[in-house]
């Protein structure tokens, strides 16, 4: 939701109890618009995070490690000299406002100040501004006298606070009560535009809570009730906000504003991260396909050249046949085509320059020229469309993909492919499970991608089964047998979740190929996730994802 100050005051209040009497031990500026404070409370580490990108300004508190880049902006080195190991003293919400603001004790060898940091959550113009009695020390977003602005934010200027809005404080409820009465329209619009600190979604909960014609005193109220219900809210099955309260019935209910907010933006995080990796790996996918695409058609158009092979050969031939009868000097030559049922005639193109014996050279040098580009160039298509075939494997992979680690291991192939190229040397990851399923008492296993069909297949064992779509690419999929005879609902099962996983998830009554492992082979050389087999049946099967650890009816 919004960072409304109605908001902030329950995240500054909360970070207050958590934090003051912390000590910052870290500073990290992981990207352009973030920092990272890590703060040593006295009973562990916190790490708290100032999200201050115009897209989802936030305060959080975090777990993991952070991770710092190479050479630390100038903000950071700043941040760094003067509140390493500085405590927390105080956390406040000044005015209403959207801004939290720490104020800290600083010590250095020779001296000891206080500073006091603030953090503007509002949207494009969200920034860090560290100020020392009243004037800004250093600002993550500076501007200058010369910029057309009400604020200057840089080093020496005194520091204010953002020019207040033409609206009602929610402690004045005589005035509010008087624009109430006289206003007529949409309510919770008119909350949002003339109550200071409060974005339309809280004003919607107001409406909700209590009607559509809520009392100041009951605006006020809201606001300032010491006992929120912090809570995420869900659409669809999804996380579509976070709510210091709420009435929706489709909700999650979490200790604090902060537990919520985070598994909020956890969500959203991941997903945004979801859908950048996923966008860089189909591009990569789609200009790589266009390449081959390119090439392929090249081929086709050399192969178009070689048609008529051998229509030259045969005129070659003929003209040897008749070699007696051409002239030197004629420009074309017609020959019983005795090759022709009927004893038709065909006619030769000549050189006039050039003996008859030399048109008769000419001919079969053109013949073998084409016949050598022909092998070749048919040799190439079919590398070429295996590798197009190989991509669009990896890219059924993409679109069923379902979570960010999914993706990782087909950078990894990509990578590996020199389709992308790695700018960030990567700690070599932990193996990422696979799809698991358990179906009356069979476990099901499913490969994500091309690493893991490959992995998965080599770890079956010989009777286990081994499921594949026919003529889909699709995930691999495996029935742990051990020893036992697999039923036909297990497979069933097992087949549902192959077509899913496959190009052809869109459609019903997929082909689905099974047989047992020791019939599974990976040909020499062969392309990441590529299999043959033999002694296979096959189960048509409708797409189901079904759910992971499915249990027995």
């Amino acid at each position: 939701m919004p960072q409304d100050a109605y908001t902030l005051r329950y995240i500054a209040k909360e970070l207050k109890e958590k934090l003051t009497g912390g000590k910052i031990s870290r500073i990290i500026q992981p990207t352009r618009d973030s920092l990272t404070f890590l703060i040593y409370t006295g009973v562990g580490n916190v790490k708290l995070e100032a999200c201050l990108a115009a897209q989802s300004p936030r305060l959080s508190l975090a777990d993991g490690d952070a991770s710092a880049p190479a050479v630390a902006p100038n903000f950071c080195m700043l941040l760094r000299k003067h509140l390493q190991n500085a405590q927390i003293l105080d956390v406040v919400q000044p005015e209403f406002e959207r801004i939290v603001c720490f104020d800290l004790k600083c010590t250095s060898e020779f001296t000891v100040t206080n500073m006091r940091l603030y953090f503007e959550i509002m949207g494009k113009y969200s920034n860090a501004v560290l100020c020392e009695n009243g004037v800004i020390v250093g600002a993550l977003k500076t501007t200058a006298i010369s910029e057309n602005t009400k604020r200057v934010l840089f080093g020496g200027v005194k520091y204010t606070l953002p020019a207040p809005q033409d609206k009602f404080s929610p402690c004045d409820t005589e005035n509010i009560a008087k624009a109430l009465s006289g206003f007529g329209g949409d309510k919770a619009q008119f909350i949002s535009d003339n109550i200071k600190g409060i974005c339309y979604a809280t004003a919607i909960e107001i409406i909700n809570l209590y009607g559509e014609n809520p009392t100041a005193e009951q605006i006020k109220s809201f606001i300032f009730d010491e006992k929120p219900e912090p809570c995420v809210v869900y659409s669809d099955g999804q996380p579509s906000d976070f709510k210091v309260r709420s009435s929706s019935s489709d909700r999650k209910m979490y200790p604090d504003v902060l537990s919520a907010q985070s598994a909020y933006y956890s969500f959203v995080t991941e997903k945004r991260n979801f859908n950048e990796k996923k966008t860089k790996i189909c591009s990569a996918l789609n200009a790589a396909v266009k390449k081959i695409e390119k090439r392929l058609a090249q081929m086709r158009d050399k192969l178009d050249e070689c048609k008529d092979m051998d229509i030259i050969k045969l005129k070659g031939e003929l003209l040897t046949a008749n070699v007696y009868a051409v002239k030197r000097g004629d420009a074309k030559f017609e020959a019983v085509n005795y090759y022709d049922e009927n004893g038709g005639k065909i006619t030769i193109e000549l050189d006039r320059t050039l003996t008859p014996s030399q048109n008769m050279q000419k001919y079969y040098k053109r013949y073998s020229k084409l016949k050598r580009t022909a092998l070749s160039v048919g040799e190439q298509l079919k590398t070429a469309s295996a590798q197009r075939d190989y991509l669009n494997c990896i890219y059924a992979h993409v679109n069923a993909a379902e979570i960010i680690s999914d993706l990782e291991e087909i950078e990894d192939e990509l990578v590996s492919l020199q389709l992308i190229k790695q700018t960030v040397k990567k700690k070599k990851s932990v193996p990422v499970p696979y799809r698991t399923y358990l179906c009356d008492g069979f476990k099901i296993l499913a490969g994500r991608n091309n690493v893991q069909n490959d992995r998965l297949t080599k770890s079956l064992a010989p009777d286990d089964l081994w499921l594949h779509t026919q003529k889909y690419h699709s995930a691999h999929v495996a029935v742990i047998a051990e020893g036992k005879k697999v039923p036909d609902r297990v497979i069933k099962v097992a087949a549902q979740i192959c077509a899913y996983y496959s190009d052809g998830r869109e459609g019903n009554k997929i082909p689905v190929d099974y047989t047992l492992k020791k019939f599974v082979k990976k040909p020499s050389g062969a392309n990441v996730g590529f299999a043959v087999y033999t002694d296979y049946s096959t189960a048509l099967a409708d797409p189901d994802r079904h759910n992971e650890l499915l249990r027995e009816n």
